[in-house]
């Protein structure tokens, strides 16, 4: 894999962060009031926690990167089909296509496709139970690995493109570089980085971001098709 994939999948990452604050903000607020209020009133506390949350959501996303890729490796192996990776790069292509238009606010099919991750979330409630008051940065590890596994469309279109490079360590440092990119977003929220938060909500951040992310759509999916005529 080129370092163009692994920045690129940082930039989607990174402009997709007006999404992350719809799909997790919840989360994040839960996490940071269930905070030792030692921890919860002092700027050191709450970035200690938020850097650990956010270690073990990148830690799941590097995970299922790393699974997809090897599976798609393994299925090009088996099927023999020289074009399987084009047709997954299209489908990479299209899902990234959709994010753009859901951040935009132009078209909301994306969410029918979050939808179907829902079940696999409702079967890690007891998980996420059993680790009762997140108190302590290894808990926070742990609590951010289970929430790297909330159905979230951007989440998916990239694990999309990860499937489609056809190698295990290329499908987890798109993953990874994405991971990455979400940071500031998830940080400024956990953090209650109030001017850095402002700024990625702002209707013509999102804006801009799903016309750049649209664009990176319709170059994937040229070249996919390039490949596949």
């Amino acid at each position: 894999m080129s370092d163009y994939s692994f920045f690129a999948a940082m930039l989607v990452g990174l402009l997709g962060g007006g999404h992350c604050f719809g799909m997790c903000g919840g989360i994040v607020g839960a996490f940071s009031q269930g905070l030792p209020a030692s921890q919860r009133l002092t700027l050191q506390g709450r970035l200690r926690f938020t850097l650990s949350y956010n270690l073990g959501r990148i830690s799941s996303y590097v995970l299922a990167g790393l699974l997809v890729g090897a599976s798609s490796a393994a299925l090009t192996t088996i099927s023999q089909l020289d074009s399987l990776i084009s047709l997954l790069q299209l489908a990479a292509a299209v899902m990234l296509m959709l994010m753009g238009l859901y951040l935009g606010q132009w078209f909301y099919g994306l969410v029918v496709i979050e939808k179907l991750g829902r079940p696999w979330w409702r079967l890690l409630t007891p998980i996420r139970t059993k680790l009762g008051t997140v108190d302590r940065p290894a808990k926070a590890v742990a609590a951010g690995m289970i929430w790297g596994w909330l159905p979230c469309g951007l989440v998916y279109s990239t694990l999309t493109w990860a499937l489609a490079s056809g190698n295990p360590l290329d499908g987890a440092l798109i993953m990874f570089g994405f991971g990455l990119g979400t940071l500031p977003a998830l940080f400024a929220m956990g953090a209650a980085t109030d001017s850095l938060a402002t700024l990625i909500q702002h209707k013509n951040v999102k804006k801009i971001s799903a016309i750049v992310l649209i664009a990176y759509a319709i170059q994937m999916a040229y070249i996919a098709l390039h490949q596949l005529l």
